[in-house]
């Protein structure tokens, strides 16, 4: 038989039909999901899956996460295991690929941190995240020169360094609408989110669509809340010119969900 250790998705607040909801989703490598309770009543549990420890111990996950085809592969299953959940009931997500050596190992988790689990959980309720980008999108080509090869009567060398300042200017422009924009988008957020994060901004196979990311954070809102902060969002920045805003969501609440006590411990199967 195969050694197994325990994929953990997330820690949640165990509510009734949750197990029906855990039956109809397929987990990573196609296993199946289950709930490991931290406890009696409402406290904090954790839904996982058996994988195979020769995937999923240090070693081997060290070299999987390289592979971006596998990676993929077991980010949409997590995601979509998660997104299970969040229909359902309120859900702190774990980390891609947290795993333990054993259910046992989840308990300890839970129990460690029950209460900051919990309170975790009561700030999460009613509240799922958003994600806003700011583009600023691409300048125009440079005007086109006279048939002399210069650009208004300019030598050469010139009509370069004349064009050159007119892209760096109109560069510069298009980065302070983009700031104007992040102003006011985060004083909307301050006055309508319960929290705000900041992320890296996207670039190479990460970006999408047309434009540089200039701008890539989450906002953790009420299900009321969300319809109104867009519209108000797309409004705001309606007269600037220059710079794209991408609105996305709802999601599970991935950027307010790290906690201290949910790192994995896979390295010693004897431990």
């Amino acid at each position: 038989m195969t050694e197994q250790v325990t994929y953990a998705y997330a820690v949640l607040r165990p509510v009734g039909g949750i197990g029906e909801v855990l039956a109809r989703v397929e987990g990573v490598a196609g296993t199946r999901v289950r709930l490991v309770p931290g406890g009696h009543g409402d406290v904090p549990a954790a839904a996982v899956s058996s994988v195979p420890a020769q995937d999923f111990l240090e070693a081997p996950l060290h070299h999987h996460l390289e592979d971006l085809d596998w990676l993929e592969r077991v980010a949409r299953a997590h995601h979509t295991v998660i997104e299970a959940l969040v229909a359902r009931t309120t859900v702190l997500p774990l980390r891609l690929a947290t795993v333990y050596l054993d259910d046992d190992r989840v308990v300890e988790m839970l129990k460690g941190e029950t209460d900051a689990f919990a309170h975790a959980l009561e700030r999460l309720a009613g509240h799922l995240e958003w994600g806003v980008k700011i583009y600023v999108e691409p300048q125009p080509d440079a005007p086109p020169t006279s048939p002399s090869g210069t650009a208004g009567g300019l030598s050469p060398g010139r009509a370069y360094l004349r064009a050159r300042r007119t892209e760096r200017h109109s560069r510069d422009e298009s980065y302070s609408i983009a700031q104007q924009a992040a102003e006011r988008i985060e004083a909307i957020g301050g006055a309508m989110a319960a929290a705000h994060a900041r992320h890296r901004v996207q670039q190479g196979e990460l970006a999408v669509g047309v434009g540089e990311n200039v701008v890539n954070d989450a906002y953790l809102l009420t299900h009321d809340a969300a319809a109104e902060f867009r519209t108000e969002v797309l409004d705001a920045v309606q007269d600037l010119p220059g710079v794209r805003i991408d609105i996305t969501g709802p999601w599970a609440p991935y950027s307010f969900a790290d906690l201290p006590g949910t790192q994995p411990r896979t390295s010693d199967p004897s431990s």
